[in-house]
């Protein structure tokens, strides 16, 4: 991954190592109980008779890991896959060759070849796999791609988890610790160098604010990257030249004043963490998910119009809201739409398990994490069993008048 990524060794480790495997042994601790038939209330009107849901697996499904996690989102999902009883195709992300190519030798050192197949290889191998018929896909990457993976398995009628993104927002309104949201924010915005899909896309602030939070911002990026980010061994780099190029198109493009950063390395693929203020929303960056070091922040007046600024965009993969208003919070829950919510801080609610994690609208569909990741590979059966004998012959034919006087009675 630092090879691929130029990830920093610790953020790796935590990000794509650790995590995963305290999510593996949990679903390992947890499976006998996700697993076991789960009884369903039956109608008094069908008793005698005993119902239940059983879980049983959906057959071969097809994983298609990115390259921003290259690790945590390819195993991660595989590991539910084969919890659920399936067995999988694994595609690593080509825009992480080398991690892609270890990934490949451990699956195959490691895992059951006739469970598990590996397959490395850039688009034209993608699109030879989605040419076939699977029982499920799981992808996770950007909408584009979504929407091509969302087409081919239409036509064999599969069901798709897409794990995607979008522009999330973290609003900040006067009551807020403005050193507490903007560190949050920082570490959240600029892990993995901003390419995170539940990163803060933007930072929609209170106005009478705005120049305090960037004054926060600014003092606690200093503090985590040192005055040179480039020379930290905790800040990232950008993946590939294309992404490098769209992310300085941007910065080009915009009109928005740059309090800190904007300062690139080619040859590295390094883009410095960069704040942009004084800009609107007809501004170039916040026309696409910006998946990259650059945080714009915008203002609002009031409560009521940044909710309509965050309702009037498609829907967010997460949302932010750093607040000490327990009322507005709640607002925020109950009016806005996006796969998660996060009140005070930012990204942490992937790390628990009991929450499902997946988008809504154009940020996704479907969701995994915890029981939900299991039950997102299963199919639940509905079983029900009765007694051979001992019912009433109410349902069967002829209908005479007093066995429908009896079943409008009953029913």
């Amino acid at each position: 991954m630092a090879n691929d990524l130029g990830k920093p060794e610790t953020e790796a480790w935590l990000t794509d190592v650790a995590a995963v495997r305290k999510d593996v042994l949990g679903i390992r601790n947890q499976l006998e109980a996700w697993a076991a038939p789960r009884p369903a209330k039956v109608p008094w009107t069908l008793r005698p008779g005993h119902a239940e849901v059983v879980p049983e697996p959906l057959g071969t499904v097809l994983v298609i890991g990115p390259w921003n996690y290259p690790i945590s989102c390819l195993v991660l999902p595989l590991a539910f896959a084969l919890a659920a009883g399936n067995t999988a195709a694994a595609k690593p992300s080509e825009l992480a060759p080398r991690t892609s190519a270890t990934l490949a030798r451990l699956m195959r050192a490691y895992l059951d070849g006739q469970a598990v197949a590996v397959v490395e290889g850039g688009p034209e191998v993608a699109e030879a796999l989605l040419a076939q018929r699977w029982d499920h896909i799981f992808f996770t990457g950007g909408g584009r791609v979504g929407r091509l993976v969302m087409a081919a398995a239409a036509r064999n009628l599969t069901p798709v988890t897409l794990e995607l993104g979008g522009k999330n927002p973290a609003l900040i309104d006067g009551t807020a610790d403005l050193s507490v949201a903007a560190r949050r924010i920082a570490w959240g915005k600029f892990l993995n160098a901003g390419q995170s899909c539940v990163a803060p896309d933007y930072a929609l602030v209170d106005r009478q604010t705005e120049g305090q939070f960037v004054e926060q911002l600014v003092r606690w990026l200093r503090h985590f990257y040192g005055p040179d980010p480039r020379a930290s061994r905790d800040f990232g780099r950008i993946v590939s030249d294309a992404h490098f190029q769209r992310l300085l198109g941007l910065l080009q493009a915009t009109k928005a004043r740059v309090v800190t950063g904007a300062s690139a390395e080619p040859a590295e693929r390094y883009l410095a963490p960069t704040i942009l203020a004084s800009l609107d929303w007809a501004d170039a960056v916040m026309d696409d998910e910006i998946f990259g070091p650059i945080l714009p922040v915008l203002t609002f007046d009031d409560p009521n119009e940044a909710i309509s600024a965050v309702n009037g965009r498609d829907k967010p993969l997460a949302l932010y809201l750093y607040s000490q208003d327990a009322a507005l919070a709640q607002r925020v829950i109950d009016e806005t739409s996006s796969g998660s919510v996060c009140i005070n801080h930012n990204a942490v609610q992937l790390a628990v398990p009991a929450l499902p994690f997946g988008g809504v609208g154009a940020s996704g569909m479907g969701a995994y994490n915890g029981r939900t990741g299991f039950d997102t590979f299963s199919h639940t059966k509905a079983v029900l069993r009765r007694p051979a004998r001992g019912e009433l012959p109410l349902m069967y034919p002829p209908y005479t008048r007093a066995k429908r006087w009896l079943l409008r009675k009953v029913l």
